[in-house]
This record gives C-alpha cells, structure tokens and sequence, in this order.
C-alpha cells in the first residue's frame, strides 16, 4: 500500500475547521470578527456615566448615538441584555440631564 512515488506528505496536511464553529478559549476576538459593537458599546457606556456624573448633554447625546450603532450592528448571536442595559442607560443620560437642566444645549466652546 506504501506508494514512493506518493508526493503528499501526511506530516503536512492541515485539517480546515469551520470558524464559526470554533469557539475561542479566553474570550479574545477571532480573526475577521467585526468588533465595531463592542466598541460603541464600552464608548456608549463611558459617554453616558460621563453625563451623568458630570451633567453633559453632549455626552448623552454622543452616548445614544455610540448605542444606536451598537445596536444596529449586532449579530444575532451577541448578547442583547448588554446592548439594551447600554442603549437604555445612555436613555437615562439624555433624560436626566434636561431633567437637571430643562436650557437648550449649548456645545462646548460655544458658551
């Protein structure tokens, strides 16, 4: 069964695995993962404890918009209570901030 004129040499095959089906061990991102979701997510939630502690509307403001593209671009397979705690606590942002402070807002630099 042994073939010498055989160019394959089985010490070189690599197997091709399916990389949705590999799960990474310690959490990390795989290699072509679009981590854009994460991203927004930790800026939308910065964004918002910001304004909320600091009283800035453009920081809600900027906090809602990071979650709506959080939002919008989630697989179906990411985890929805931790984009929907972010897109309702930078929620909170806007309205407690003109709950404090019913003014229009005025950009920074501005006045």
């Amino acid at each position: 069964m042994n073939n010498s004129n055989d160019p394959r040499r089985p010490e070189k095959i690599v197997r091709f695995t399916n990389p949705l089906s590999v799960q990474s061990q310690n959490g990390s991102a795989q290699p072509g993962e679009d981590l854009t979701p994460d991203y927004m997510n930790v800026l939308g939630m910065i964004f918002s404890m910001c304004a909320l502690m600091m009283r800035l509307k453009w920081c809600a403001w900027i906090a809602l918009y990071c979650s709506c593209i959080s939002f919008a671009n989630t697989k179906l397979t990411d985890d929805t209570k931790q984009i929907m705690s972010s897109f309702m606590l930078s929620i909170s942002a806007v309205v407690m901030s003109y709950l404090q402070n019913p003014a229009p807002m005025t950009l920074p630099g501005m006045g």
